[in-house]
């Protein structure tokens, strides 16, 4: 009846260095944290918290290397992406997995530093994993429609 949904969408900051490796054919492989922030107000209280949460982010294809050069640690960014869980097996048998979002859509909210080279980016720069035609094909589409790739922080609905 109804197809089942795994679908992120995180909006938080870059937590640690860019882990990038190349498969045998050459793909790239992305890896790093993110933190999110859920603040909230203590019942019966005027007390604050807030309430870090972390995630595994991993990205694949030919937008790794350009996103390396771009961000870094601190990095705020938009993701959407699905859960994937992996396992393996390490050296002693035991069975260890890992729960990550696999990125289909990556926008650069800002920039770590900045400065006249980055100021070109600052503002959103969107990037995905889909390859490089349905990209083409997708911006075909939006052509002669205002730019939906910058996104305004106060505009998103948490």
């Amino acid at each position: 009846m109804f197809g089942d949904v795994n679908q992120v969408t995180l909006l938080g900051n870059i937590t640690n260095d860019l882990n990038v490796r190349y498969t045998p054919n050459g793909k790239g492989v992305l890896n790093f944290g993110l933190a999110t922030n859920r603040r909230y107000r203590l019942p019966d209280s005027e007390e604050w918290k807030d309430d870090v949460t972390f995630h595994n982010i991993v990205m694949f294809g030919n937008q790794v290397e350009m996103f390396s050069q771009r961000a870094k640690k601190g990095t705020r960014v938009y993701v959407q992406g699905r859960l994937q869980t992996r396992s393996w097996q390490d050296k002693e048998g035991k069975t260890n997995y890992k729960t990550e979002v696999v990125v289909d859509r990556i926008i650069l909210i800002d920039r770590y530093e900045r400065g006249p080279a980055s100021e070109q980016y600052s503002g959103g720069q969107e990037m995905s994993s889909m390859p490089d035609e349905a990209m083409e094909e997708k911006k075909a589409k939006r052509k002669g429609h205002k730019d939906e790739t910058v996104i305004d922080p106060d505009d998103l609905p948490f």
